[in-house]
């Protein structure tokens, strides 16, 4: 099951860059304090919030109960007018207060000495104070009835006024209000309250009581926001799910980071190491890897083959070279050991045939030094990026200085073309080496094709000998060649082909039934 869904991730994962990777990572690391602190801030809010809206409602069941306790009628209670056009208790679940927005008040003063309140405001006191006790009890929150004046009717300070109070004002018109208030009875609990803004404050609920849409008294309702402690506490089911949510993210996020990059990277090392050993192989391409590391190891696998067929060329060129070596070595090393055994037995004639051998063998030696020489540099070489050769020129002057009347060169051009993007001494060297080996197959007429089609393509073209099918494969080849009794080295095409892949260019060999044709193609100028 396990192997399955990672087969199905595997196929179906999208190729993201590095950058992507780095920056997911770094914004969830840098934004989890952030979310972390938004989810206190908006938590605690929302236990102020919930404060509120509960004395909103105990204030309006509370207001509901007292218009109906309220002695007297319209005719008895000339105080105030009526609010008209208003339904007493349309607000009593709503919200105001907002810890972000909402001005933080100085704690409430004492009420300011006033008249004793309305009678009919003590009747309905005395009748509804048993219900206020019982709602006090449950509800841990300070309830006082205020006549229409905005004068205290219970409490300890009754007669006292408050109507000086915002929220109070507020009421006696007829509207509900809440405030924030600073509490001067606070004292910290917990280690870490100092962190909540609700901890010190106080929430302040006043609500008008309404007898025949008249305003006859006020409820003033206030009580502590729930600690944002004793919330978290009481929420801890909810909130160890959001932190064990947070731990699976960084997880599964780690995982990413492993699975895109450190795993691939940690492969792609050990793969470099046995590759330098001789003894690794190349690690297929992760699909889950960054984009970048998903190219890096296509590279790796470019150089890596790179690497073992250049190793192979190697080892194949220093037994080619071993070979080719030994046989004028050992060549000079026997005339030398006959000529010191028996030079005084042999005939003058006989000494000058040994000492031609040796000289010729010599020679043979520092003929294959120097193509060894141009070999290696035209393996090296890195062409001048504005070289410029005109290559209907150049094939015309090589015409012209090689042709003869026993081998007879012809220029072909069938359109004009552009120059070639590469020095000249390349072109000429390629095609003069081409020429050349012509020549020697015994060729008496050599065509030099030149057309453009997406490059510039020359075709050199002989009516010699050819070369044998079961060796055509085998010509590119260091020191392959069938005239080494003529003093051939086998290395005459081998550096072309080197010249022209240093340019840009290529060198092919072309299947013809009789004679033989090689293309060059050549990057031509814009």
């Amino acid at each position: 099951m396990i192997g399955a869904a990672k087969a199905w991730v595997r196929r179906h994962w999208p190729r993201l860059s590095l950058r992507t990777y780095l920056f997911a990572s770094f914004f969830l690391v840098a934004a989890l304090p952030g979310v972390g602190a938004v989810f206190l801030r908006v938590y605690e809010n929302t236990l102020v919030r919930q404060t509120e809206a509960e004395l909103a409602a105990q204030g309006a069941a509370l207001a509901a109960s007292a218009a109906a306790m309220w002695p007297g009628t319209s005719s008895t209670l000339p105080a105030r007018a009526p609010v008209m056009g208003r339904r007493p208790y349309e607000a009593a679940g709503s919200t105001e207060v907002d810890l972000s927005s909402t001005p933080i008040l100085p704690e409430r003063p004492a009420p300011v000495p006033a008249w004793p309140p309305t009678a009919d405001a003590q009747a309905a006191a005395a009748r509804f104070a048993p219900v206020l006790g019982q709602t006090r009890e449950a509800t841990l929150a300070s309830i006082l009835l205020l006549d229409r004046q905005g004068r205290l009717v219970t409490g300890s300070k009754a007669g006292g006024s408050y109507a000086a109070l915002p929220e109070v004002t507020s009421a006696l018109d007829g509207r509900p209000a809440t405030t924030l208030r600073r509490n001067g009875a606070y004292r910290a609990v917990y280690r870490f309250e100092w962190l909540s803004r609700a901890a010190a404050i106080r929430v302040h609920h006043a609500r008008p009581i309404f007898v025949d849409g008249q305003v006859v008294g006020v409820l003033l309702l206030s009580r502590s926001a729930r600690a944002l402690f004793v919330g978290l506490y009481e929420d801890r089911g909810k909130i160890a799910f959001g932190v064990l949510a947070i731990l699976g993210a960084l997880i599964v996020l780690s995982g990413l980071l492993s699975r895109g990059i450190a795993r691939p990277i940690d492969q792609l090392r050990q793969a470099a190491r046995g590759v330098a050993a001789g003894q690794g192989s190349v690690p297929a391409v992760p699909p889950t890897a960054a984009i970048e590391i998903q190219d890096l190891y296509r590279d790796f696998a470019v150089m890596a083959e790179a690497i073992d067929k250049r190793s192979r060329y190697l080892r194949d060129f220093a037994h080619a070279v071993s070979h080719e070596f030994k046989t004028p070595l050992a060549a000079i090393r026997g005339a030398i050991e006959l000529l010191q055994d028996h030079a005084d037995d042999m005939g003058p004639e006989d000494r000058r045939r040994f000492l031609a051998n040796v000289d010729a063998d010599a020679m043979r030696l520092t003929l294959l030094v120097s193509r060894l020489l141009e070999l290696a540099r035209a393996d090296m070489m890195t062409a001048a990026s504005d070289g410029i050769a005109d290559v209907v020129a150049t094939a015309r002057r090589l015409a012209d200085a090689l042709g003869s009347a026993e081998c007879a060169i012809a220029v072909e051009v069938e359109t004009p073309v552009p120059a070639a993007a590469m020095p000249q001494a390349t072109l000429e060297a390629v095609l003069a080496t081409l020429l050349d080996n012509s020549r020697q197959a015994g060729a008496s007429a050599i065509t030099i094709d030149v057309r453009q089609e997406q490059d510039l393509l020359v075709t050199v073209t002989d009516n010699g000998s050819g070369i044998p099918r079961a060796d055509r494969g085998r010509i590119f080849e260091p020191f392959f060649t069938s005239r080494r009794a003529r003093g051939g080295t086998g290395l005459g095409l081998p550096i072309a082909r080197s010249l022209l892949a240093s340019a840009g260019g290529e060198l092919e060999l072309l299947d013809t039934p009789s004679g033989t044709a090689f293309r060059l193609t050549l990057p031509a100028l814009p």
